[in-house]
């Protein structure tokens, strides 16, 4: 062979062997490139899951609402104050109506215990309902302030109310103070705070004021 020959082979060898790790380099960098769409694609798919899954509809007048899903330790003051407010509501709302005040008595024994139940079976042996019945008399109350303690659980708490009581000859304003603790317990329907009113006791109910209608 001759030298023009052989330098002319060597050369195509070296322009093969250049063009191969150009095809080389070139493929890793697909590769890599591929990798990187991938991962970026799984991440942005598993923050859409996670913020779809972050989200609540609530159906309500045939109508769907989004609410958000957060740490209950974000919403823990608000919530145990609107538990507390709740029960109250319902314990001292009556109206002279039996099935009013079973309503109402039966959802506010969902949110405590047994110390709960015990001053509701009190007032019926004492005629209070009956005579709320018999006396035309209707019951408001509403909260001037609701203080929790969330140093310890169970948490404590005082609450401090109003009552309105509208009877057919005069308007009675009474003062209700009432303390116990919440306890922590899982959701439902008759509970969707998710806490129990435990060793609750009315520690004032005193006459402030009345007018006569």
């Amino acid at each position: 062979m001759k030298k023009k020959e052989r330098i002319l082979v060597f050369k195509q060898f070296n322009n093969i062997e250049t063009s191969f790790r150009h095809v080389k380099l070139f493929t890793f960098v697909i590769i890599a490139a591929c990798v990187v769409v991938c991962c970026f694609t799984i991440h942005r798919s598993y923050l859409k899951i996670s913020e779809a899954e972050g989200r609540i509809y609530i159906l309500a007048n045939e109508k769907a609402f989004e609410a958000s899903a957060e740490d209950r330790n974000d919403n823990l003051p608000v919530e145990a104050r609107s538990h507390i407010r709740s029960f109250h509501s319902y314990f001292f709302t009556l109206d002279p109506d039996n099935e009013v005040i079973k309503r109402n008595i039966g959802r506010a024994l969902y949110l405590a215990d047994g110390s709960a139940r015990k001053q509701y079976d009190d007032l019926q042996e004492s005629n209070f309902y009956a005579n709320i019945i018999s006396g035309n008399i209707s019951q408001t109350v509403a909260a001037d302030s609701i203080i929790v303690e969330f140093q310890e659980i169970p948490f404590r708490f005082r609450y401090h109310g109003k009552q309105k009581i509208i009877r057919p000859t005069a308007i009675v304003t009474r003062t209700l103070i009432t303390e116990g603790q919440l306890r922590i317990v899982a959701r439902s329907d008759n509970n969707p705070h998710g806490f129990l009113i435990e060793r609750w006791n009315i520690i004032e109910n005193t006459d402030l004021d009345s007018k006569r209608r």
